[in-house]
């Protein structure tokens, strides 16, 4: 199995200078190759332009001091970048060509293959590049024994620190998923509750509005200092480091909760959300964006791989409206936060009714269950898929509501 561990790395002053050297060679190579294919007609093979780099060394002195896979990589980069480029025209998106790189968006190079070694000289790790030399590194954890590390990523962050990211493949075999899981749950996602499952767990997104309010009044003290200068130079890595701050907060958030799920459970369902398409809704897209969504699936995907635990994404329409016990949809706005259903008397939160849904879904998917139970709790009023409006939700609960669903049954 593939996975990328990330370290940091503490470069002195030299070897800093250095790598900011190899990364923007790299950087005017990527433009030089975006400009050829530019002006071809056709735009040729990847290997055939990772051919002519022999060639363009002989005119480019600077080209020789950077080592040939990092020179091949930043082709193949180029390549990808169109690549992506397309898939998002023929989905319908409006875009146009690949422009040429400014330093600060040009920020890493990538070793494949070779061209690297991790060593431990002097009791302290030490990763040596080609070229470049040997960086202290800081490995908070290690790396496994069974492992083989496949690519080196060199990466500086707008903080100004310096990140290796190892790309390693590990030799083991993939956990047997269970035929008959037995600890399923459904997870419905959201922004003040983060997760609600269908255990009846419900976890609260992390309170990040202390570091937010940092972030803005650094921002407002950047906004003042003028562009450029000294001081707002100092500004932004105070400003880029508050962003780290609240990504590193965020992303250890779900971290954790996603391993729990993964280890926890024989199958875990979750919502097939469009969280790109989310953030670009009108209203409140700020929060979306920070509950990152897509994120917190991308981790559970992988992490019930590794763990050999059944995970499913469910279309998720109507989970809300739907109840969980008949299949009658009800309209709900957002401020409804409980779920009654008119028709057969369930109650439920909101959330956990969801939850249900996303389960059944899933253990339908899998073809381990079927979707809503056969037995309601009473006899329906209504038949199933009657949308229901959010006034008889809210009503649902009264004792004049029931007497008119227990009179329109035994009519």
């Amino acid at each position: 199995m593939k996975y990328n561990y990330k370290y940091r790395l503490d470069p002195p002053e030299a070897l800093t200078e250095t790598l900011l050297y190899h990364v923007d060679t790299c950087r005017q190579l990527y433009n030089h190759v975006l400009y050829k294919l530019n002006e071809s007609d056709e735009i040729p093979a990847r290997y055939k332009i990772q051919g002519t780099l022999p060639d363009l060394k002989s005119w480019w002195d600077e080209l020789g001091n950077v080592h040939s896979k990092v020179l091949q990589m930043v082709v193949k980069r180029v390549y990808d970048n169109l690549s992506t480029l397309k898939a998002q025209k023929e989905n319908g998106r409006a875009v146009g060509m690949l422009k040429w790189k400014p330093p600060r968006e040009y920020r890493s190079l990538t070793y494949n293959q070779s061209g690297f070694k991790l060593k431990n000289t002097g009791g302290r790790p030490v990763l040596w590049l080609s070229k470049i030399g040997g960086i202290p590194i800081h490995l908070h954890r290690d790396i496994p024994e069974n492992a083989t590390i496949k690519q080196v990523t060199v990466k500086q962050e707008p903080t100004g620190e310096w990140f290796a990211t190892f790309g390693i493949d590990i030799d083991e075999d993939t956990p047997k998923k269970p035929e008959n899981p037995e600890r399923c749950v459904g997870i419905d996602v959201g922004i003040l509750k983060y997760v609600h499952d269908t255990d009846g767990s419900a976890v609260e997104s992390p309170d990040l509005s202390a570091e937010r309010e940092r972030l803005e009044r650094a921002q407002r003290n950047l906004s003042r200092k003028e562009h450029g200068s000294a001081n707002w130079e100092q500004q932004r890595q105070v400003v880029a480091q508050h962003h780290a701050d609240l990504k590193r907060k965020r992303r250890d958030f779900l971290h954790k909760l996603s391993n729990y799920y993964a280890t926890e459970y024989d199958l875990v369902a979750v919502e097939d959300l469009d969280a790109k398409g989310l953030v670009e809704l009108p209203g409140n897209s700020r929060n979306r964006a920070s509950a990152a969504w897509g994120r917190f699936k991308q981790m559970l995907t992988y992490k019930c791989e590794r763990e050999g635990t059944h995970f499913v994404a469910v279309d998720p329409a109507d989970t809300t409206k739907e109840c969980a016990s008949c299949g009658v949809k009800t309209e709900k706005p957002l401020w409804v936060r409980e779920h009654s259903c008119p028709a057969c008397g369930f109650e439920a939160d909101r959330d956990a009714n969801a939850a249900i849904n996303i389960l059944s879904r899933g253990l339908s998917e899998l073809q381990i269950g079927v979707g809503h139970s056969e037995e309601t709790p009473v006899e329906t009023a209504l038949p199933v898929d009657t949308p229901v409006s959010a006034k008889r939700v809210i009503e649902a609960g009264s004792p004049t509501l029931k007497e008119r669903t227990a009179s329109a049954v035994s009519e």
